[in-house]
């Protein structure tokens, strides 16, 4: 017999309403990926670095032209040098990193504060190293930290802190103040940081992602982890980056030099490549996704459903409540793709205890516009 060791672990939410969705023929918005492919040139970049014979191992901790990409956006945007050699690290996905993150600081019997709603996989990590996560639900409607409530968390036994920004599922953003209340915080104890900022170039309405590699006290103490494919339109090249400081780098690379060693070697030339042409399409994608997310929320003004515009990602929350309150929001979202043709992921799955009166479902925008005008008027039928 098996005693698993993720007893509570099923099959994740994101494959069951994709699998739903491809089941009844309906739209997907729910799992987060562009129905729209990657910019020409990219592609281009990948079909060229194959045939050029990039196809066997790269650097363990990454192809090095890559990561000078990486540093120079970060000293462009964030106005921090850091060394390609010491501080990036380039791995198979952004879920993978986070993996590895985790993995390389906590211990047996470690406390890691999570932010509910949180995105799934924080916790089974957290699990697999041997720790217990400590659920903080964050201050609806605007989904902001409660400091009071962090700082009643945080126990001799606290080893990290899991921020999320832009977040997922909700779109919230933390700004300059939560990070200097978060360092006075932490300031005198023994506690990491993970920032999950895979949405970092998904903002909105003139605001600034405030990214905590731009906090030098916090920074110290930090993985900053984003990702190639949710800024380049190519999801299922399933490659991210860490960014830490040495100490902190030369720890997660000993845990993923046996997770998956490297990266995929013509990914990342392809990626170099594309990054060094064109440093504009990280500055670009704000307007972009911003143009889809108002598209989005401009059609659903004709529907029953409560909709205030995200700050970031690509994610809109949509409020039920006028539709179906007699549904919780797991129920309403396999109602909305079996009767209506949409299919979206219920916000409950991303809490360990979710509201009673929780109403939500989130819906990806990073869609064409025909796919966009299609859902709504599906959504505004109801």
């Amino acid at each position: 017999m098996i005693t698993s060791k993720l007893p509570n672990v099923g099959t994740t939410i994101f494959t069951t309403m994709s699998q739903l969705a491809a089941e009844t023929g309906a739209i997907n918005l729910s799992q987060g990926f562009p129905d729209f492919d990657g910019p020409d040139e990219l592609r281009e970049a990948l079909a060229r670095a194959v045939m050029a014979g990039h196809n066997q191992y790269a650097p363990m901790a990454g192809l090095p032209a890559l990561r000078e990409q990486v540093a120079l956006k970060i000293q462009s945007l964030y106005q921090r040098q850091v060394s390609a050699d010491s501080e990036v690290t380039i791995t198979p996905g952004a879920t993978q990193a986070i993996f590895c993150a985790i993995h390389a600081v906590i211990r047996t019997g470690d406390e890691v504060i999570v932010f509910d709603p949180c995105y799934d996989s924080y916790e089974p990590a957290v699990e697999l190293a041997g720790g217990v996560c400590i659920h903080q639900p964050l201050s609806q409607p605007n989904f902001s930290i409660d400091w009071q409530k962090l700082a009643d968390a945080i126990t001799p036994r606290t080893r990290m802190i899991v921020l999320n920004t832009p977040h997922n599922p909700s779109g919230a953003l933390i700004d300059r103040a939560d990070l200097e209340r978060l360092a006075a915080l932490i300031r005198d104890r023994d506690i990491y940081l993970l920032s999950d900022e895979v949405y970092e170039h998904l903002v909105f309405d003139g605001h600034e992602h405030v990214s905590v590699l731009r906090h030098e006290e916090l920074y110290q103490r930090a993985f900053v982890i984003s990702s190639f494919g949710k800024t380049y339109h190519v999801t299922g090249w399933k490659t991210g980056y860490v960014v830490a400081p040495p100490a902190l780098t030369a720890e997660l690379r000993k845990v993923h030099q046996y997770v998956s060693f490297t990266g995929v070697t013509p990914l990342q030339w392809a990626l170099a490549e594309f990054m060094e042409a064109h440093p504009e399409h990280v500055r670009e994608l704000p307007g972009f996704y911003q143009a889809k997310r108002d598209l989005f929320c401009d059609l659903l003004s004709g529907s029953r459903f409560g909709v205030s515009r995200a700050a970031g990602t690509y994610f809109q929350l949509a409020d039920y409540s006028a539709i179906r309150p007699d549904l919780d929001d797991v129920a309403m979202a396999q109602w909305l793709t079996r009767e209506h043709g949409v299919a979206s992921i219920p916000i409950s799955v991303f809490y360990q205890s979710p509201p009673a009166d929780l109403r939500l479902v989130r819906f990806c925008f990073a869609k064409r516009e025909e796919t966009l005008r299609q859902a709504a008027a599906r959504l505004c039928a109801i």
